[in-house]
């Protein structure tokens, strides 16, 4: 009897080991699955967008689940993009100063309704011309009133003090909306912020983040700023160009460090994501403040269908889920971070090209690992721009060619004397007039097309942050038209010469 027991019981346990391994190994075929598609769709939208190299990681509920590197580092030296490649993040910065202002108020330093004065007395802004105060919780969930396009604004600095002087860029700019009315993303709002910390911590920002922020996480190999991030692992940035990469280095905006250039791998990202979704086991962090800092502003409309901003954070909600997100874009770099806190999941994005790809790769693959269906039918504006631009740079440059050949021919024509000046009459003057001020309206309109088109934004701006076929078909342009106006002077002050 006890042996047929224990017969019965071996079975039992058997069967249970055979269920066991057969729902592993479904499991393990499942990711397997989801993991082909995931990178069969990346490589497609990597080729499509012209992104030099990516690096991707899935944590999932505390397990770092998928990590890969796609492409080149560095495209001349054929460098692959690894787990340990650096990258600027873009505006997924923003969280991590959100997060250092949330940890100062918990330590009793500040409140978030404070008004920015108590701190940075000199920042005087008005609405209408009337002074308004602004709260801390303003500035980060962008409803301080302060305008988007004073990114422009921000300049070339690798001193010490650019923050500060990130921020006087403000004292002269009014308001585009009422402090607490709607929101208008400004990404100046956190370098505010950056330099509030400064004051209150009595010491830099780049150097409070990394002692108080990435360090304890365990972000070691990540830097507040690409002063602080001199290594051998940073990527090549780039930009579009005439439909391909091209190496690009945009200027140094250290007073936007707070708002922008964290640099990072995602090695290290896999760890705030972690923390980010109640995964960190070191506690480095408060929970309750990663919590907080993933509440939505609700007081005003959403900036997107269904997302509201938090701190740092775009929180989407659909069909009963909670997403928390947010893209970054640098020059020559971007990213992407998803977020989806009831599964304990996340998707990083870091790319080494400024691309609205980035977004898309990272929405699609938070979908794939979800079981959704996903399309490859994301464009992007700035791509769609170069090949237009391109197309333009290349008509200006046959045109240009054209008149050039034309000058050097009638030239010539008045060096063999086949061609004379003339003097001077009513109809010739009257020529040369109407030829000077169609050439004239025509490049002012052309300098004057950001003023007219873009609310204001300067062509310093656009050459730094658009395809590099926008400045070049600018100076093409100009040049053209000095030709075309030598040309036609030609024209009009000389004639045939007249056969005896």
């Amino acid at each position: 009897m006890k042996s047929s027991v224990k017969i019965v019981m071996l079975m039992m346990f058997a069967f249970m080991l055979s269920v066991s391994g057969f729902s592993t190994i479904t499991a393990n075929a499942e990711s397997n699955e989801k993991i082909l598609k995931i990178e069969q769709f990346i490589e497609e939208q990597r080729n499509a967008s012209e992104i030099p190299g990516i690096s991707v990681v899935i944590v999932e509920k505390g397990k770092t689940v998928y990590q890969r590197g796609f492409g080149y580092a560095d495209v001349k030296s054929k460098t692959p993009v690894t787990a340990n490649t650096l990258f600027e993040i873009g505006s997924t910065t923003k969280a991590f100063t959100g997060a250092a202002i949330l940890q100062l108020e918990k330590e009793g330093l500040l409140k978030r309704t404070d008004d920015v004065q108590k701190y940075i007395p000199w920042l005087k802004l008005s609405y209408n011309g009337e002074p308004q105060a602004i709260t801390l919780d303003q500035l980060l969930h962008h409803t301080s009133g302060i305008a988007s396009n004073t990114i422009a604004l921000i300049p070339e600095s690798n001193a010490e003090n650019a923050l500060e002087l990130t921020v006087k860029t403000l004292q002269d700019q009014p308001l585009n909306r009422k402090p607490g009315s709607s929101f208008e993303y400004a990404t100046i709002n956190y370098d505010v912020l950056g330099l509030v910390i400064e004051i209150v911590m009595k010491k830099p920002y780049d150097e409070y983040m990394k002692q108080h922020i990435l360090d304890p996480i365990g972000m070691k190999d990540s830097f507040v700023g690409l002063h602080q991030a001199q290594t051998a692992h940073m990527a090549t940035g780039y930009k579009i160009g005439f439909t391909k990469e091209q190496a690009y280095t945009p200027p140094i905006y250290r007073g936007n460090v707070p708002a922008g250039y964290i640099i990072s791998n995602t090695n290290d990202i896999e760890k705030w994501m972690n923390l980010q979704l109640g995964n960190d086991l070191s506690n480095s962090i408060d929970k309750q403040l990663i919590n907080d800092s993933h509440i939505p502003d609700q007081t005003v409309e959403p900036f997107d269908k269904n997302t509201h901003y938090a701190y740092g954070w775009g929180i989407l909600k659909e069909n009963d889920k909670k997403y928390i997100l947010h893209a970054g874009e640098n020059p020559t770099f971007s990213s992407y971070f998803i977020m989806q806190p009831d599964e304990k999941l996340g998707v990083a994005i870091l790319a080494n090209m400024r691309s609205s790809f980035t977004t898309a790769i990272g929405q699609g693959v938070m979908d794939l690992w979800e079981g959704k269906n996903v399309t490859n039918n994301h464009t992007d504006s700035y791509q769609k721009l170069d090949q237009i631009v391109t197309i333009i740079c290349i008509v200006v440059g046959c045109f240009g060619t054209l008149f050039m050949l034309f000058t050097i021919r009638i030239l010539r024509k008045l060096a063999k004397k086949q061609r004379n000046w003339t003097s001077l009459n009513g109809k010739r003057l009257l020529l040369f007039i109407l030829h000077t001020l169609i050439i004239a309206a025509s490049l002012t309109f052309m300098i004057m097309i950001p003023k007219i088109l873009l609310g204001g934004l300067p062509w310093a701006f656009i050459k730094v942050w658009a395809p590099t076929t926008i400045s070049l078909t600018l100076y093409s342009t100009l040049v053209v038209g000095i030709i075309y106006f030598i040309f036609g002077t030609l024209l009009i002050f000389t004639k045939k010469t007249k056969l005896r």
